[in-house]
């Protein structure tokens, strides 16, 4: 079942991300749930590591490391994708 969380949240995260940067991501929907995910492990990462990763109730704190980690990797895993793109396109 983490597994099957992790993906979920990795979605959501990746799904917000998009919304919150500007303009047009052109990466598929697999490859922002994987950022979503990374997003997520850095977050909790980042939160650990300043001592908020485990609070009562609800973890708002730890979300937000999340959220800023996964809008940092969903743009510049974007940026790379794109990068890539116009690479292979000048190889044919």
């Amino acid at each position: 079942m983490g597994w099957l969380w992790a993906i979920i949240v990795g979605f959501v995260l990746g799904l917000i991300a998009k919304a919150i940067i500007p303009g047009k991501q052109h990466s598929p929907l697999w490859l922002t749930t994987i950022f979503g995910i990374l997003g997520a492990i850095v977050g909790n990462a980042v939160a650990r590591a300043a001592g908020v990763d485990a609070t009562s109730g609800i973890d708002w704190t730890r979300h937000i490391f999340q959220l800023i980690a996964a809008v940092v990797i969903v743009l510049l895993g974007d940026m790379a994708y794109m990068a890539t793109l116009g690479r292979n396109k000048h190889r044919t």
